[in-house]
């Protein structure tokens, strides 16, 4: 009994293993992939959004503001902001100044960080893109991109492949 289960297995392995080859067509091939075309010249891995950073340029924005202005402007709005907060939902007085001073100091960051923003110099990065197209690309943090990089363009930003 035990020897006819034994042969019975063997022989089922045996039929499946065959199955388990790959004809022409199907699976991958160097000369076929699969969907009844040839490779050919046709490169598969090339990117369509992808290319070759040949010149970055840096922009001046052209805007400035004394260096304060932010931080401040932030702080005051904060400060309202918190005082009213605190106002409406029923605190007590020291409830309301530390609403305000609370405010006062994330405005001032959140203000700081504005200005920063609006004021800073942003790049044109220009990019062969695989195709042979050229597009250029402005963008305020370079992230690492520097000339000669392969990168790839989404959503209009540039950012390392």
């Amino acid at each position: 009994m035990k020897i006819q289960l034994i042969a019975a297995a063997a022989v089922a392995t045996v039929a499946l293993a065959g199955c388990a080859t790959t004809s022409p067509g199907y699976g991958s091939s160097v000369y076929n992939n699969g969907y009844g075309n040839s490779g050919g010249n046709y490169n598969t891995n090339r990117c369509a959004d992808c290319g070759i950073v040949t010149r970055i340029n840096q922009v001046a924005s052209g805007r400035s503001a004394p260096s304060a202005t932010g931080a401040v402007l932030g702080g005051i709005v904060g400060a309202v902001a918190g005082h009213e907060i605190s106002d409406h939902t029923g605190g007590s007085r020291g409830n309301k100044n530390i609403a305000a001073a609370a405010g006062a100091v994330g405005g001032a960051l959140a203000g700081n960080q504005i200005q920063k923003n609006v004021t800073s110099d942003t790049f044109d990065i220009t990019v062969r893109m695989d195709d042979g197209r050229t597009v250029v690309v402005n963008q305020r943090d370079l992230g690492g991109i520097r000339e000669n990089t392969y990168v790839r363009v989404v959503n209009g930003k540039v950012i390392l492949r």
